[in-house]
């Protein structure tokens, strides 16, 4: 009997142990599997999320507007419908063409996809858009590129001195930091080498972009 009771420690023992260490690789697990996003990305995400929140509320603000109906669970999607209770996805087609959603990262327009859709130098020079503002496409049925800015980040103005970079581009030294900047914004404002530039950046955070605002020549 004894030797019996011998064996079954013996099994409870390995078995405590085979569970510690499941336990242990679950650990490892969990600090590996860490997400890691871009600022533009998060600014896109956060961006999505107000936008879902303030649907929420416009769905919640039309039920209650429903008249007659006692039990908002036994609504019809027909009376929903009646309501004017209906709305696009961003990616839908209609008559005016596709509509994407994204984040401006300096130079293009980062869908929700992930995907970089061009835009325009001079349209981004001339709206002054600064690094992570929110934009709004619509690809027509012709192929036309159509942006509108439709939520703008809080931004600051910076002051620095015009520099040239590599190929051509140029930069905005400001107390060491280094922005890159629009040739297209550069040109627009006659810019030189030298020059002391006033531009636009994130009110928070860090960008590699800023905005030309204006520039005060030498």
């Amino acid at each position: 009997m004894a030797e019996t009771n011998m064996n079954m420690d013996d099994e409870f023992n390995v078995d405590d142990l085979e569970l510690e260490e499941e336990d242990n690789s679950d650990d490892v697990k969990s600090e590996k599997d860490v997400v890691v996003l871009s600022k533009s990305k998060f600014v896109l995400i956060k961006k999505l999320l107000e936008n879902a929140k303030e649907n929420n509320e416009r769905m919640i603000n039309l039920l209650s507007g429903i008249s007659g109906v006692g039990d908002l669970s036994k609504i019809a999607i027909s009376q929903l419908v009646d309501d004017g209770f209906s709305k696009k996805s961003d990616d839908d087609h209609d008559g005016e063409g596709k509509i994407v959603e994204g984040v401006f990262d300096g130079e293009n327009m980062i869908g929700p996809d992930g995907k970089q859709y061009s835009i325009p130098a001079n349209y981004a020079s001339k709206s002054k858009l600064v690094e992570g503002d929110i934009l709004k496409l619509t690809i027509t049925p012709t192929g036309t590129f159509v942006y509108k800015q439709i939520g703008p980040i809080d931004r600051k103005r910076v002051v620095g001195t015009l520099e040239q970079g590599g190929g051509g581009s140029f930069i905005v030294n400001a107390d060491g930091l280094k922005l890159k900047v629009l040739t297209a914004s550069v040109t627009y404002f006659r810019g030189t080498v030298g020059d002391e530039v006033v531009v636009l950046v994130p009110k928070t955070g860090d960008s590699k972009w800023a905005a030309v605002d204006n520039i005060v020549r030498n």
